[in-house]
């Protein structure tokens, strides 16, 4: 099953307060970036952010599941509806993600 768009959109909006955020389909869900880093997927109605341990001790309930079968697991973040909880974890992720490749022309 897909994403709905609308809860697509809300997450990307309960996420801003961390930066820019964008988010773009992929493989029928999506990945969810801020200012460039991709720090999340949302797959199935459902929001996962990736893992790092920094964030781990600041998640109110630490859940990991994979996004999708044969995937990874992620954080699952049950409770999309705490802006600034949301904003905050976006920010911790990607100070501890790598800077992205540029690509190739």
């Amino acid at each position: 099953m897909a994403s709905n768009a609308d809860f697509v959109q809300y997450v990307a909006d309960q996420c801003s307060g961390a930066g820019e955020i964008v988010a773009k389909k992929m493989f029928g869900d999506y990945g969810i970036y801020c200012n460039g880093k991709i720090f999340g997927l949302i797959c199935d109605n459902r929001f996962y952010l990736k893992p790092t341990e920094a964030v781990r001790a600041l998640l109110i309930k630490e859940e990991m599941r994979a996004p999708y079968e044969g995937a990874k697991d992620y954080f699952y973040i049950a409770d999309v509806d705490d802006r600034d909880y949301l904003s905050m974890l976006v920010r911790e992720t990607c100070k501890c993600l790598p800077e992205p490749k540029k690509r190739k022309k």
